[in-house]
């Protein structure tokens, strides 16, 4: 049996945690894809040109330009990829920014983990839930 590899979208402006973010998906699986964005300006960008959909957006929320907020309020207004489920990945962990996350559409929000086992945990139970541990 073949499974199809997730293709991901990361939003984020912080080149560290894009690196660490990166580096955790290639020590789950070297093959999964991931495109980056610096910020949601550049993430709608990236949609509207891309011939295909990515599977899930991890979206950071404090980025210049175009914050996490009003990306998410843009791509789950009308866009074509408003489907796409978005995990916010940011480290924010109020309640009041959780909430708002979620009630402008957002799939799950994560804070940011200190340690790399920890995010590595985490973006394997979001793609691949039937393996949980």
């Amino acid at each position: 049996m073949t499974t199809t590899l997730p293709n991901i979208l990361l939003i984020d402006d912080d080149a560290d945690d894009q690196e660490i973010f990166l580096s955790a998906l290639a020590f789950i699986d070297n093959q999964i894809r991931c495109l980056l964005a610096a910020n949601g300006q550049e993430g709608i960008h990236h949609l509207n040109v891309s011939e295909s959909l990515p599977d899930l957006i991890f979206l950071d929320l404090n980025m210049p330009v175009m914050n996490g907020m009003q990306f998410l309020k843009e791509l789950k207004g009308s866009h074509r990829a408003k489907n796409v489920p978005v995990v916010i990945y940011s480290t924010a962990s109020d309640q009041q920014t959780i909430r708002q996350a979620l009630a402008l559409g957002a799939f799950q929000f994560y804070t940011k983990p200190e340690k790399f086992s920890e995010l590595v945990s985490m973006l394997h139970d979001l793609l691949y839930p039937a393996t949980r541990r």
